[in-house]
Formats: structure tokens, sequence, C-alpha cells
């Protein structure tokens, strides 16, 4: 199938890949959105790769294009593309802007495209719904050397979530995307939170990278600029020492000196771990200072959103953050028992009806979004 041709097909299956820093999402999604066949590789991305990938090939139908997720589009792509040489060699350039996600996912990209040299494939970046931030939402206040010729500016991540998860909010609240103000949580290894009016993202917790913002599962989220050029001044600390903490040791797992999950830290606490409790309490108080500063960008809240493996899996967590919001009006907690049908479409709704902002769970749709993008970048 040569790739004049797939474009022009509209019934032909798109795969998509998703690799991480130890992981690799692969799905086979047909023309009305079903997902065909999915794998999880048990291995991380790297050379093994291919083999996974040449394997879940000859299992499922030819696809007439691929869906690449890649985290960071840099500053010369601005929406999702195609992929040629050009665009592959800016994606090189940008990996060092999302360390943990792009360098593992060029490997994929390589493999992919050997694999399938005749079919089209797509890079869809989680930048690209930050797009058209404000210029006081997507600028920071450093020398302007530093934002016209180094770039530094917010680009914000997460977008292919965010994207699902407001067509989603919209069906479930029955009104346009272009007439929602809403704050999306996205709650999982990375977090982060954002603000949309009218369908557009004005203003987001992450930054130029994905390690800026909320508390994370192994990463830092933001802290005093001033505390690194201490550590570097006083202990002299390395870039590469710094690197690795903030990425690999920080967020949860470096406050609790346990687990990055959620889910062994709320077992942990009802054990009486003290440190797991201080973990849970740190990262719902970020998780609540990032949603009240994205709403500080809205004239109102129309809905609270959560999403992501934390987001939509961790009750605990989500009450914890919504019993503490009733400043912005909500009062989560109790599931609406007329939205159950709801619920087998990926939504829940867990606010105390007709008492305040309407909190919604999403599951999570990055994949999804990532197939929906590929069709609309080829036309398919």
């Amino acid at each position: 199938m040569s790739a004049g041709r797939s474009h022009q097909s509209r019934d032909g299956h798109v795969l998509v890949l998703d690799a991480g820093s130890s992981s690799l999402h692969i799905a086979l999604f047909a023309a009305d959105g079903e997902r065909v066949a999915e794998r999880d590789a048990s291995e991380p991305p790297g050379p093994a790769a291919a083999a996974e990938l040449r394997n879940f090939l000859s299992e499922v139908p030819a696809p007439a294009a691929v869906g690449h997720r890649i985290v960071h589009s840099g500053p010369h792509l601005t929406g999702h593309t195609l992929i040629d040489a050009r665009v592959r060699a800016l994606l090189t350039d940008v990996a060092d802007l999302a360390p943990l996600h792009v360098a593992p996912a060029l490997p994929v990209v390589d493999a992919a495209r050997e694999l399938l040299p005749d079919v089209p494939h797509v890079a869809c970046f989680d930048t690209v719904f930050h797009k058209d931030l404000p210029a006081p939402a997507r600028t920071y206040a450093v020398p302007e050397r530093w934002r016209t010729e180094y770039g530094l500016r917010r680009y914000g991540f997460h977008g292919l979530s965010y994207s699902w998860a407001l067509q989603r909010t919209a069906l479930a609240l029955g009104r346009p995307v272009d007439d929602l103000q809403v704050v999306l949580v996205h709650l999982g290894g990375g977090c982060s939170a954002c603000a949309v009016r009218n369908g557009r993202s004005v203003d987001t917790t992450m930054g130029l990278t994905p390690l800026e913002g909320l508390v994370m599962s192994r990463r830092s989220g933001s802290l005093d600029p001033g505390a690194l050029l201490w550590l570097q001044r006083r202990h002299a600390l390395s870039t590469d020492e710094l690197d690795d903490a903030l990425h690999r040791q920080s967020g949860l797992l470096g406050l609790s000196g346990t687990s990055g999950d959620t889910r062994d830290l709320v077992r942990a606490r009802a054990e009486g771990d003290a440190a797991a409790e201080l973990a849970l309490a740190t990262f719902t108080l970020s998780c609540r200072r990032g949603i009240a500063s994205m709403a500080a960008s809205l004239d109102r809240l129309d809905a609270l959103v959560f999403t992501g493996e934390i987001g939509e899996d961790q009750p605990e967590v989500r009450e914890e953050i919504c019993s503490a919001l009733t400043v912005l009006g909500v009062r989560g907690g109790l599931l609406v028992p007329e939205l159950e049908d709801l619920m087998r479409e990926g939504l829940r709704r867990i606010d105390q009806a007709e008492s305040g902002v309407p909190v919604l769970v999403v599951a999570t749709g990055e994949t999804q979004q990532i197939a929906v993008e590929t069709r609309r970048v080829l036309g398919m």
C-alpha cells in the first residue's frame, strides 16, 4: 500500500504507538474507532521494540497509517504532522526537552517506519493542545535573550489526554465544547492541570518541560529555582545528579521513601505509615493549588474533570482533592445515579447532584485521540 493510497483510505486501520521511558503500548483501531487489538510490550522501548512490533503486526490486519505519541513538539512544529526526514530530524533536536519521553519514542518511530515503509506515519504531540496559550500564560519572567534566542517558554503537556477528556466532558454535560470553561486534571505517572476556555487551553501547570507543576509519581514538580542553585553551590551536585533526582527520585517516591504509586501509599497510610501520609497530603495539596490556579484563568467553572490513571482509579485521592475545594464550589464524593449509562461510556460524574460544580471522571483516552488525530492529518 502506498502512502498516497492510504491517505485516501477511509476504512483502513490505524496503528497507534505510545512509547514511554519504560513501556510501549501498541494498539490498532478500526475506522469506527473500535480498538481491534492492543498489547503492552514486556520490555522497555529500545532494540526489542522492532521485534515486539513485528510480532504484533503478524497477528492483526495491516494498518493504513501509524500514529506516534510524541510528547514534545519543540518550537518548529505547531501541529500534528506527517513524519518525513525533516520532521524526524527536528524530533531529535527536542529530545532533551522531554528526556523521559521523546528519547525512548524515537527508536520506536524508526523501527515502525522501517517495518511499515509504505504507509504514512504521523507524529501526534502532547504540546499541540496548548499551542495558542495566551502570551502571559506562556511567557516566563526571564531576560529577553533567554526568551528570544534560547526559546524559553511554556509549552504544556498531556494535550492528547486533554483533547479526549474535553470532548467527553462536552458529551456528559450536553454542551458544545466552545461553550465550556473547565479545569482538566491529568493525574498519572506525570501530573498536570489545564484551564480550558471555550475549547482552548488558556493556562497549564507544566512548562518548558514536563517537570514543572504538580507533584508527580517520581518527578518533583515545581520547586524554588534558588534551591537548585544552592544545591549546586553548597553541595556540589552536578547537572546529571540533579536531573536524576528531579526526574526519578522525587515526587511521591521521594516523599514516602517506598513507592511512587498512590495505591501503595493509601494502603501504607491506613497502616500508620507517617511518610506515606505526608506524601499523599503533599500531593493532594499540590493538586488543589494547581486546580485553583487554573480556575483563576477562567470566568466561571463549568466542571472539574479528572483523567489519567490516578484520576480515573484512585477515589481516595480524588475525594481528598475535592473535599478541600469548596471555595471553588466543588463538592465531590458521591456518584450521581442517573449517570450510570455514562459510566459505560468511559464517563462518571462524582459530585452531589445540583449541589455544586460538576465533577467528572473521564477514562484515559490518549491512544484513541492519537488515532483520531492521525486520521485528521491524513484526511482518512
